[in-house]
């Protein structure tokens, strides 16, 4: 078990690649914090991990809320007396172009995909810090790296999560903190559902996956989950401030 007995924080894990992500970790031996708003899919996530024979505890926190994230960071800190790994995945997808994306939805592509992020890792730093290491993994996605058709929120916020990764693995990595960003293509799960209305329904998106992606189809969560063990363990021990595009190959196109 490469994460034995670490403990670790996924926000965003009651569901798909989130839900996948935490439970590789607890099948490698590491303690899960599952953090998500939903208490409905964070207890099922709690409860696959534990039906395998891994540990997890649900927490349900709105990672927007400065001071219920501040909270449930410090909680697991105190009950675990650490905090190796942070991954910080939840996000949502607000579509449309600079003319027709309502502007609140624009703020709250910025609060969840970038803010929260920002303040995940400003909780767990000094916990990290005084332990002298610790691994960050943020979620960015392929459209943080390429253009996505009218999708200006969700690309503005996820470009911004990768500069914003590089940036502290600079600023941490004397620390031994690692900081890495992975970025997913088209990976089937309801987080799609504003792009493929957008698209036109899930014939239009069947069609577009298959001729813009190289390897023709969708990923799987689990075919994500494996990347992010590969972030966050030792196995990647020599990486800091590194984006690992995982999209079938679209971003070669």
């Amino acid at each position: 078990m490469i994460l034995k007995n670490r403990v670790a924080i996924v926000t965003g894990a009651g569901s798909g690649i989130g839900r996948a992500g935490a439970a590789i970790m607890a099948r490698e031996g590491a303690i899960v914090a599952v953090f998500d708003s939903d208490a409905a899919g964070a207890s099922a996530t709690v409860e696959m991990i534990e039906r395998a024979g891994g540990r997890a505890e649900p927490h349900v926190v709105d990672v927007t809320d400065d001071e219920a994230l501040g909270r449930a960071i410090n909680i697991v800190a105190e009950r675990h007396g650490r905090i190796d790994i942070l991954h910080n995945h939840a996000g949502a997808q607000v579509a449309g172009t600079a003319e027709s994306v309502e502007v609140a939805g624009f703020d709250r592509s910025w609060a969840l995909n970038v803010r929260a992020v920002f303040m995940g890792i400003r909780y767990a730093l000094p916990i990290m810090l005084a332990q002298g290491m610790g691994v960050i993994l943020n979620t960015s996605s392929s459209s943080g790296v390429l253009y996505d058709r009218e999708m200006v929120a969700y690309t503005t916020s996820k470009h911004a999560v990768i500069a914003m990764t590089r940036q502290m693995a600079g600023d941490y990595a004397k620390f031994g903190i690692r900081i890495n960003a992975i970025c997913p293509g088209w990976v089937d799960t309801p987080f799609n559902e504003p792009f493929i209305a957008q698209m036109g329904g899930r014939k239009a998106i069947e069609s577009y996956v298959a001729n813009q992606v190289p390897l023709g189809r969708w990923a799987s969560v689990d075919e994500i989950a494996e990347p992010i063990l590969f972030l966050v363990s030792d196995r990647s021990s020599y990486m800091t401030g590194q984006i690992l595009v995982v999209d079938g190959g679209e971003t070669v196109v």
